[in-house]
């Protein structure tokens, strides 16, 4: 049986199958999530494997070993930067959830963890984000019936925490699905 839960630790923490890095288009190192998560697995090994991939869109995401990390895979998904939501923004979010998921099931993975994509620097405001993040990982579970997956939304901040549950009840989602 999947699950999908959210919980109050590091993403760099967790031992998964493989952990989200919110990247950027370039897969550079960047800063908040995507620091932390290039320092703690090795920053010059991390950036060579993304730089052997050469860049990845807005939408979309791509695979790497996880080097130092207790994780042993980092999918890099590339969301969008807020336009105010009449460009695509919704959309390219969402993408950027199911594709994260389809890499994962593509290289057999069954636990993944996640940041809330696009919700930083980039401006995605909150409850929307936390809405396009859960509905895409329920339509994935839904989909893939017979696949089971391990989701976790790893969150440091109690209200971000608490919004991402208010959110799962108004869409009625479970823990267990």
């Amino acid at each position: 049986m999947s699950s999908l839960s959210i919980q109050k630790i590091s993403i760099t923490k967790l031992e998964v199958d493989a952990i989200v890095n919110a990247a950027n288009s370039g897969l550079m190192m960047g800063g908040g999530v995507c620091g932390a998560i290039f320092r703690e697995a090795g920053a010059a090994k991390l950036q060579a494997a993304c730089l052997k991939i050469g860049g990845c869109k807005t939408g979309d995401a791509a695979i790497t070993p996880g080097f130092d990390l207790p994780a042993k895979h980092v999918i890099h998904a590339v969301g969008p930067v807020w336009h105010g939501g009449n460009k695509g923004e919704p959309e390219l979010l969402y993408s950027a959830y199911k594709r994260s998921l389809e890499v994962a099931k593509e290289n057999g993975l069954h636990s993944i963890a996640f940041p809330l994509i696009s919700a930083g620097i980039y401006g995605y405001p909150r409850e929307l984000a936390w809405e396009r993040a859960l509905t895409a990982c329920k339509d994935f579970i839904d989909a893939n019936n017979g696949y089971e997956i391990n989701i976790i939304f790893a969150v440091i901040d109690d209200d971000i925490m608490a919004d991402g549950r208010k959110k799962m009840a108004e869409l009625n989602i479970t823990d267990k699905m």
